[in-house]
C-alpha cells in the first residue's frame, strides 16, 4: 500500500494521509514530480511508458517522475523516481515550473546530466524504452500527436522558451 501526504491547494501539508487508489477526498491535492533530463550536449531523453500503464501506455514522454511518498518533499521525490525510472543519479534539480490540476500538484524540474548515454536504466512495470533526440526532435516530438497532450499544457511554460514550441 502506498502513502501520500495530502496538501492543500497552495502547496501546504494538510495533515491527511492519501492511499494510492482510493479517491483523493475534495479540497486536498496530492503531489506529482516531473523531471526532464538533458545530456550537456543538448540532447533530451524520453523514456518510453510500459504498454500495462493505464494512460498512455507505450507512448514516449519526455519525463521520469511519479507520485511522492508520505514524507517526501518535491525535491526528494524527484531524485527518487529520476533514479527509479532511468539509473540516472542527479546531483542537483533546478525548478522550472508548478501545475495545479483537479487534484494533483505538479513540480517539474529539470535534470541536465553527463551520464553515459547507454547507461540508462529501465523500471519494470513503469518504462519499457528510451532514446535521446536532439533539441529539434523534441520540438518535433511535443508539437505531434504522440505526445501526451496533458504533459504538453503542464510544461507550456518551458517548452515556449524552447524555439518552435507551440
Amino acid at each position: 500500500m502506498e502513502i501520500w501526504d495530502g496538501y492543500n491547494k497552495d502547496g501546504t501539508l494538510a495533515g491527511v494521509d492519501i492511499i494510492r487508489g482510493e479517491p483523493i477526498p475534495k479540497g486536498l491535492w496530492h503531489l506529482v514530480c516531473e523531471v526532464l533530463v538533458r545530456h550537456v550536449d543538448g540532447d533530451y531523453l524520453l523514456m518510453q511508458r510500459d504498454f500495462s500503464k493505464p494512460n498512455f501506455g507505450g507512448f514516449y514522454e519526455a519525463t521520469a517522475g511519479g507520485s511522492a511518498l508520505k514524507g517526501e518533499d518535491a525535491l526528494t521525490c524527484a531524485k527518487r523516481e529520476l533514479l527509479e525510472e532511468t539509473g540516472i543519479q542527479a546531483l542537483s534539480l533546478v525548478e522550472i515550473g508548478r501545475f495545479v490540476s483537479a487534484r494533483t500538484i505538479y513540480y517539474h524540474f529539470l535534470c541536465t546530466t553527463d551520464c553515459d548515454k547507454s547507461s540508462v536504466r529501465l523500471q519494470e512495470g513503469e518504462t519499457i524504452s528510451y532514446k535521446w533526440v536532439s533539441e529539434s526532435e523534441l520540438i518535433e516530438f511535443v508539437n505531434s500527436v504522440s505526445f501526451i497532450p496533458s504533459q504538453k499544457s503542464r510544461y507550456a511554460d518551458y517548452f515556449t522558451k524552447i524555439k518552435g514550441i507551440k
